[in-house]
C-alpha cells in the first residue's frame, strides 16, 4: 500500500501545481483586460471632453454671430437650438445601430 500511495503523491503535487499557475495565468489576463479597458475608457473620456469644450465653445460662437446676422441674438441661439433638435430626432432614430456597434466593440476589445 505504501509503493501506491508514493506513486500518485508526485502526480498529485504535480497537478496541484498546474491549478495553481493556470489560476494565476487567469488572474493576469483578467488584470491585463482590465487596464486595458480602463486606460482606453480614460483616455477616449479626455478626447470627449476636450472635444466637448471646443464644441461648446463654437456653438456659442456661431450662435453670436447668426444672431448678429439676423438682428436678435437669441435668433442665433433658436437657430442651433433647432439643429441640435433635428440632430437629436435623428439620433434617437438610429439608436440601436449605434447601441449595437458600441456593443460589438466592447465585447471585441474584452475577448481579443
Amino acid at each position: 500500500m505504501e509503493t501506491k500511495t508514493s506513486i500518485f503523491d508526485p502526480l498529485i503535487e504535480k497537478a496541484e501545481t498546474y491549478s495553481k499557475t493556470s489560476f494565476e495565468l487567469i488572474k493576469l489576463k483578467t488584470l491585463d483586460k482590465t487596464a486595458e479597458v480602463s486606460a482606453t475608457l480614460i483616455s477616449r473620456s479626455l478626447l470627449v471632453l476636450v472635444i466637448s469644450f471646443f464644441a461648446f465653445t463654437l456653438n456659442i460662437a456661431i450662435a453670436l454671430w447668426l444672431g448678429d446676422l439676423l438682428g436678435k441674438t437669441y435668433y442665433g441661439f433658436l437657430i442651433v437650438a433647432s439643429c441640435y433638435a433635428l440632430a437629436g430626432i435623428i439620433l434617437l432614430l438610429i439608436h440601436p445601430f449605434i447601441k449595437a456597434r458600441v456593443n460589438n466593440a466592447i465585447i471585441k476589445q474584452l475577448f481579443n
